[in-house]
């Protein structure tokens, strides 16, 4: 038991500290922004699976009630491989502050949650005060896309049921219709990747923890890929240039591209369109892919190897 959490730590924290470090300078996440978000999901997943594991055990070693229920359906030698009568004093602390720690994650995810619905609130009822009355006998405005009396060029996508695309009458004068079906595309790749909760976990997580680097980077490289892979989705159908154009049309007035901007990320966003990036082959996306998936497993089989090789 005692090596099994020492592993557990020390794979915990080589993907929580220096790999997270050496993601965010490699390049080819902005070339692949749906693998990179892949890669960034896995190896969160991989700390999370660390911590339950550590968890488990450690409170199968400190508390008897917890060992019979964790053990109970394994044969004894199964038990005897754990060694979880031996358990030294820094495993208890040790459970009690991964304890603690998984106490918090629920904590702030539940207040992400919560926070976000009430947003989600506050936004519609104020869309229902902002959206144009209909002549009488017409039904209320409920399809998929709301068109809202503004100047202001703006369009985006309010997650939800039913979700809704919100578009200003200042986008549909300001775009063309080629743009105007960019702009659709590239919200519409936010909802079907269901980006909004990907985003909410890792606001929850680098709110948490805001002291560990792998949650800090990833709540960073998240809120910038996403908008990179609707890009993408976006340029796919309906061409690169008119997605950029179409970004540089609702987003000129805000200073997109000056250098000074707090929005540069919308900067690099019209770059990388007018001058995409080369894309990975497929077999370099492949394996990318498969190695991140097959990363969060290391946890699992450190946990069950003692438990298998009694039973081999």
């Amino acid at each position: 038991m005692t090596v099994c959490l020492l592993l557990l730590c020390a794979v915990a924290l080589t993907t929580a500290v220096p790999v997270p470090r050496a993601l965010t300078r490699a390049g080819w996440p902005e070339r692949e922004p749906v693998v990179g978000l892949w890669v960034w999901q896995c190896l969160v997943a991989t700390v999370l699976l660390c911590a339950l594991a550590a968890l488990v055990l450690g409170a199968a070693a400190v508390f008897h009630t917890v060992r019979d229920q964790v053990f109970a359906p394994a044969p004894p030698a199964v038990t005897a491989a754990y060694d979880l009568s031996a358990a030294p004093v820094w495993a208890a602390v040790l459970t009690l502050l991964l304890a603690s720690g998984a106490a918090w994650t629920t904590a702030m995810l539940g207040r992400e949650i919560a926070e976000a619905r009430r947003r989600r609130g506050l936004a519609r009822a104020h869309l229902r005060e902002r959206a144009p009355d209909l002549p009488a006998g017409l039904p209320a405005a409920r399809g998929p896309i709301l068109v809202l009396e503004d100047e202001y060029p703006d369009a985006w996508w309010l997650p939800g049921h039913p979700p809704q695309l919100v578009v200003t009458t200042g986008a549909l004068h300001r775009l063309t219709g080629h743009q105007l079906d960019a702009v659709l595309a590239h919200e519409r790749g936010h909802a079907r990747a269901h980006h909004d909760w990907l985003l909410h976990l890792s606001t929850a997580l680098a709110t948490g923890f805001p002291r560990v680097p792998l949650f800090a980077h990833f709540c960073d490289q998240t809120h910038r890929l996403v908008e990179l892979a609707a890009d993408d989705t976006a340029s796919r159908r309906h061409g690169h240039l008119t997605t950029a154009l179409a970004l540089i049309e609702l987003n000129q007035h805000r200073g997109v591209l000056s250098c000074a901007s707090s929005h540069r990320l919308l900067g690099e966003r019209v770059d990388r369109l007018l001058e995409p990036p080369p894309r990975l082959d497929r077999q370099r996306r492949a394996l990318t892919t498969t190695v991140a998936a097959l990363v969060p497993l290391l946890p699992l089989l450190i946990t069950f190897a003692p438990g298998l090789t009694a039973l081999s």
